[in-house]
């Protein structure tokens, strides 16, 4: 009845379309399914026995704790206005270039998807921020619509993001599982800060293709760039240091402590957590009403993401119990072209779903599935993390359903068009996929670092 696994996962996402909350879909309508089964007696409940103890697993993971710290950081300085300071600085500076404005929003971008982590906070803070000021300098809406949905997904690969710290604590679990499926009974172990160094080339990378073809742009189509003003000078460069320094420190302390060894992801987010406040304090923005919204919005994303994981944990357990995970083996191990075939496939299952799920759904439900399978097949653990949070980044900016998109649109002036946000994306997407298509034919862009520090 292994046929079963597939159609409880086709009705979860049925359910998720009609508008349901992910996590109590999840939950519930694999349980409905387990009690059916039950009944029929094509379902062992013993495999809901052992729930108590994962959920204990899930609530008593240290690793975990690194992501309300890393939500809590990421809006202390969403809160405290940094972005903005370092924008009207960096755009001061770079004034005189043609697409200094752009580049600002690119370079700015990237600091801040280092520091929140988050995918929505980043496109929403530098739509609010640049969309306006782009476009009344003269930027063609496709070219200020495209490279800020393109940089707000960086907070999808550069460190320390709130992705990779998911991504690292699911495929320990799944390289660990792999490695006993292999008779291995001393496993080695990937970390979340495994995924971290291996992020670094591939995000850096990422930075520089965006800011060449913003180059491009300038140099071939100077209509849709403005030349702008002479405006660098010292006390620019000043007012650029001064609001540079700070937040960049921090993102070194967090990173360099972790790629160091002188702190767990863990650790490093409490590091980050205490500097932002006092980042945040320096500035004085930790007024109540500011306080009151960090608190909320840590809180409710904290919240989501353990209820997300949870119900991710009782589909896992059902979609086991039907015998899906056997299903899926006996699927990819078939297939023609062996590895490469299957993690194709894979990739472009998950590209489809990043439409209608978000990463956290999508890193709870379908990499503990796929992921000990393909590693058993011989694809090594950080290199599929960071290919996974490439491929979904990539289809988080995908028209029609990109949720970058829908983030930008809803801040955006009603005056930039929707279509005009599709055609602007498209080069970023082409640019994200050359990537992703790199990475795959030269896996060392990200093992390389990793194995380099480690050994």
């Amino acid at each position: 009845m292994e046929w079963l696994a597939l159609v409880l996962f086709a009705a979860v996402c049925g359910t998720l379309l009609l508008g349901y909350p992910v996590a109590l879909t999840l939950a519930g309508v694999s349980l409905i399914f387990a009690g059916v089964g039950v009944l029929f007696g094509v379902f062992d409940a013993n495999y809901l026995l052992t729930a108590p103890s994962r959920l204990f697993g899930i609530i008593s993971n240290t690793t975990l704790i690194a992501v309300p710290l890393f939500v809590f950081m990421g809006v202390v300085l969403e809160r405290s206005k940094i972005a903005e300071d370092l924008l009207v600085a960096m755009s001061a500076v770079l004034g005189r270039f043609r697409s200094g404005l752009g580049v600002s929003v690119i370079l700015v971008g990237m600091l801040l998807a280092a520091s929140t982590g988050i995918v929505g906070a980043t496109v929403v803070t530098m739509g609010l921020l640049s969309l306006p000021t782009m476009l009344k300098r003269g930027y063609s809406p496709a070219l200020a619509t495209g490279t800020i949905c393109a940089t707000g997904t960086l907070g999808q690969i550069i460190p320390p993001s709130i992705a990779l710290v998911l991504l690292g604590d699911v495929l320990s679990s799944a390289y660990q599982k792999a490695q006993l499926d292999m008779g291995i009974f001393s496993p080695e172990s990937v970390s979340v800060g495994d995924l971290f160094v291996g992020a670094l080339i591939p995000g850096l990378l990422l930075v520089i293709c965006y800011l060449l073809y913003l180059w491009g742009v300038s140099r071939f189509s100077p209509s849709q760039v403005p030349t702008e003003g002479q405006t660098n000078d010292h006390a620019s460069l000043l007012s650029l240091l001064t609001a540079l320094l700070p937040p960049l420190l921090l993102i070194i302390a967090v990173l360099g402590s972790i790629l160091f060894g002188f702190a767990t992801p863990t650790e490093a987010a409490g590091v980050g957590a205490v500097g932002a406040l006092i980042l945040a304090g320096i500035k004085r923005q930790l007024n109540r009403e500011n306080t009151r919204y960090i608190a909320h919005e840590t809180t409710k994303v904290t919240c989501m993401v353990f209820l997300i994981l949870i119900g991710a944990s009782i589909f896992s357990l059902v979609f086991r119990g039907f015998g899906g995970e056997i299903l899926l083996k006996e699927f990819f191990t078939s297939l023609p072209g062996g590895v490469f075939t299957a993690m194709l496939l894979v990739m472009a299952v998950m590209f489809l779903l990043g439409f209608i799920l978000d990463f956290i759904e999508i890193t709870f439900v379908v990499v503990p599935i796929v992921a000990p399978i393909l590693i058993v097949m011989g694809v090594d653990p950080i290199w599929l993390g960071i290919m996974i949070a490439v491929n979904l980044q990539t289809s988080f900016l995908t028209p029609p359903f990109g949720f970058a998109l829908f983030y930008l649109r809803g801040v955006a002036s009603e005056l930039v068009r929707t279509e005009e946000i599709y055609k602007g994306v498209i080069p970023f997407i082409l640019i994200q996929l050359g990537v992703l298509v790199a990475m795959a034919i030269w896996p060392e862009i990200v093992t390389w670092l990793p194995h380099t520090i480690y050994n």
